[in-house]
């Protein structure tokens, strides 16, 4: 079977929080999944305070949302120009999209 290739959207608070259960669950089913919690608006100001490292690993964090918002992402965490085209690439390429 091939790899799980997963984007979880969340551009929410309360989205954000389902996002990490989220991939928490799939990866105790499918270790080797490949999986991304791509964060925009208003669920940015809560993504910069995580510091649980495997969900740091797997954020992709939308830049034009930082910046409105002007806050700053951890230096390890993947920073994107825009969540939108961030998304719609990923799904050209036969990732898997849910919205938390």
């Amino acid at each position: 079977m091939a790899v799980t290739q997963l984007l979880i959207h969340a551009p929410t608070v309360d989205a954000l929080k389902r996002a990490q259960n989220n991939a928490r669950n799939l990866l105790k089913l499918e270790s080797d999944a490949q999986v991304e919690i791509v964060v925009n608006g208003p669920a940015t100001a809560l993504a910069v305070t995580l510091s649980d490292e495997d969900i740091l690993s797997r954020l992709v964090i939308c830049r034009n949302s930082l910046q409105a918002q002007t806050l700053s992402a951890q230096p390890q965490v993947r920073q994107v120009d825009a969540a939108v085209q961030y998304l719609a690439h990923q799904q050209a390429k036969g990732w898997s999209y849910i919205r938390a």
